[in-house]
């Protein structure tokens, strides 16, 4: 196992909204025999108030405030020996001080899937307050790329089955 890894046992998968990083987090989890959240679970816990009402109540600042702090208490409990996989929201990793955070304190993983995919995958949801727009969507896809190729490894999610995906990530050298 990668020594960064032993040290601070965290994989944190990045990605934009409706990559799978969920459902791939648990699995992994499981494999792993380690414990797992969903960041965006933790924010809705905390706020009482699902991301979609967080972002049109209180703006994407706010949010951006509230997911900084729930990415700072889940990397200390990874600092402090619990190992973990964290679902992290599409937009956690594209701030720079997660990101520093993340890469600093555990393995980030990047969850790479196709436009089209997510498209088909999120078409008609409304929970998603960034993919409202379909320009914008596909705008922040575009822009939200650099940030990700900054994890230490990229999985090309070209598959809908979420197992295929797992075992990819299990094949990474930091195991």
């Amino acid at each position: 196992m990668l020594l960064k890894l032993k040290r601070t046992p965290g994989i944190y998968l990045v990605g934009f909204m409706g990559s799978g990083k969920s459902t791939i987090g648990r699995l992994l989890a499981d494999e792993l025999g380690w414990s797992f959240t969903d960041l965006d679970a933790d924010i809705e816990g905390s706020q009482g108030a699902s991301i979609a009402d967080i972002f049109d109540t209180r703006g994407e600042a706010e949010f951006r405030k509230i997911e900084a702090e729930a990415v700072r208490k889940r990397v200390y409990e990874v600092q402090h020996g619990k190992p973990m996989v964290i679902a992290l929201g599409g937009g956690a990793f594209t701030q720079e001080a997660n990101q520093a955070l993340l890469i600093e304190h555990g393995v980030p993983v990047w969850i790479d899937c196709p436009l089209a995919r997510l498209r088909t995958r999120l078409e008609g949801n409304s929970d998603r307050p960034l993919a409202r727009d379909p320009a914008k969507f596909e705008k922040l896809y575009a822009d939200r790329r650099e940030s990700y190729s900054k994890a230490d490894y990229r999985i090309e999610a070209d598959s809908d089955d979420p197992a295929v995906i797992v075992a990819a990530i299990l094949k990474l050298p930091i195991f």
